[in-house]
């Protein structure tokens, strides 16, 4: 089911009430160490940890994503469509921007792969960034959230969307650095982003708005606690024109949870807040002065992933080969669900982009549930299009759908923690770079230990064992920077 008119999924998230076994511990003073985790790995001790099995599963999943963004997206306008019914046929007209950043990406990537040709990846991105810059409605160069894919327009009286214009605008800057010997593709990338301005979004606070409609202003849902929200102010803050004061970044808030013995800084929402950012931006062996975000969605990931086993007596379903909640489709509608703590009505339902977009942060304990929803329960949870948004396998139930942002997400993790090609294009952008360091992250080299470091040669091509992910997130023995 499509989610009810006009609420985006950041809208339904601030309706969800969130209470239980996950307690702040307050704002910022934890983390000023960066050292919060499990120290990060490159792309190449990642690929390390790639079973030959888990390379081909990997190939099957991006390959299968890339027809989803190459398939239903119109071809003349690049708008790629929220989601589609993968199991007959879909002609709805509803685009997301977002998902088209992602689809922008997913060309990248399928060019990258020779799922398609040069000239064909680059006839459809220089299509799409034409539509983006003459044709596709804007307000102070954001973008409606929701916009027909044939002609634009928008629908559902859709907000500007500062998070949605923030992810199409990452799949425009790695386009135009995938394309660079293309002029066309640069120039308009450049015109696309440039366009943006950032200080009218931040023109009376540091903390930015979530949107705005021409009917009501800007929305009252602010940008403030820890979230996806990093790529809107990074992206903001490097942008050559209209951008955004070095100082938002220190704005929102950083609260500090803790479950299981494990702290980290998060928020009261679904996994997914933990894996947008990272997507492209590489936080990877960085930190500014609160923490080392990648080692912060290590470190999420696996409280998820204990919170999912300390549900098995409820859901049966649950255990170390399958486990991963996040906002998603259910038996009953659209849900914004996950946890700790408990969030939404959460029924046994598994979401596969939950641990297909944390792939980078627990490659193995993902891994081994992505290899068990394929082969275990491939006939209901695959499609052409890939995995279908989600299932329940304790009810017998099967989406019927793909949604092109869990897709994407799920695709572009599994790209960079093959090759980390998404995250090397991306970063190239001068703008990025000029963020990370307008926002004081610097590189460091996180101590080794071995006991931190997963084990993977001696079981390549096995099922690593359910204690993996934990025995390497022991916050008490962690190193800490001088």
């Amino acid at each position: 089911m499509p989610r009810p008119a006009g609420l985006s999924r950041r809208e339904l998230l601030k309706q969800v009430v969130a209470a239980g076994a996950c307690v702040p511990l307050g704002t910022l003073g934890f983390l000023s160490n960066p050292a919060l985790a499990v120290p990060s790995h490159s792309s190449i001790t990642q690929n390390k940890l790639l079973s030959e099995q888990d390379e081909l599963l990997l190939e099957e999943i991006e390959h299968a994503s890339f027809l989803y963004f190459w398939e239903q997206a119109n071809p003349e306008t690049g708008m790629v469509r929220d989601r589609c019914n993968a199991r007959a046929p879909d002609n709805k007209v509803l685009g997301n921007i977002s998902a088209t950043g992602f689809g922008l990406t997913a060309i990248c990537i399928g060019e990258q792969r020779s799922y398609i040709s040069y000239a064909q990846a680059r006839e459809r991105v220089a299509k799409t960034l034409r539509f983006l810059w003459t044709k596709l409605p804007t307000h102070r160069g954001f973008f409606y959230h929701w916009t027909n894919i044939n002609t634009g327009a928008r629908l559902w009286e859709s907000e500007i969307s500062s998070v949605d214009t923030a992810i199409l605008l990452c799949g425009v800057l790695t386009c135009r650095q995938h394309f660079l010997r293309n002029a066309e593709i640069s120039d308009l990338a450049e015109r696309i982003y440039n366009r943006v301005n950032w200080d009218w979004l931040s023109e009376d606070t540091l903390i930015l708005p979530g949107g705005w409609t021409p009917e009501t202003g800007f929305l009252q849902y602010r940008w403030e606690n820890y979230s996806e929200l990093m790529m809107i102010y990074l992206l903001g803050i490097g942008a050559s024109k209209h951008s955004l004061a070095a100082d938002t970044w220190n704005a929102w808030n950083r609260t500090t949870f803790e479950y299981d013995g494990l702290r980290y800084v998060g928020s009261s929402g679904p996994l997914f807040i933990h894996q947008y950012p990272h997507a492209w931006f590489d936080f990877r062996n960085k930190h500014d002065k609160y923490a080392d975000y990648f080692q912060n969605s290590i470190v999420a990931t696996d409280v998820h992933r204990r919170f999912c086993l300390s549900l098995s007596r409820e859901f049966p379903d649950y255990g170390d080969d399958l486990w991963g909640i996040t906002a998603s489709d259910s038996v009953n509608g659209y849900e914004v669900w996950g946890g700790p703590p408990k969030t939404g009505p959460i029924d046994g339902t598994v979401v596969p982009c939950a641990t297909g977009g944390s792939i980078v942060f627990l490659t193995q304990a993902c891994m081994r549930v992505l290899r068990n929803i394929r082969f275990n329960y491939g006939a209901g949870t695959w499609s052409k299009y890939g995995f279908v948004d989600a299932f329940n396998p304790l009810i017998h139930w099967y989406d019927t759908d793909v949604i092109g942002i869990d897709a994407g997400v799920t695709m572009l993790m599994a790209e960079n923690v093959r090759t980390g090609f998404v995250w090397e294009t991306f970063m190239k952008n001068p703008e990025a770079q000029r963020a990370m360091n307008l926002s004081g992250f610097q590189r460091y080299e996180p101590p080794l230990p071995q006991e931190y470091l997963p084990h993977p040669a001696p079981n390549a091509g096995k099922s690593p064992g359910g204690s993996s992910a934990s025995s390497i997130l022991q916050p008490e023995r962690l190193p800490h920077l001088a």
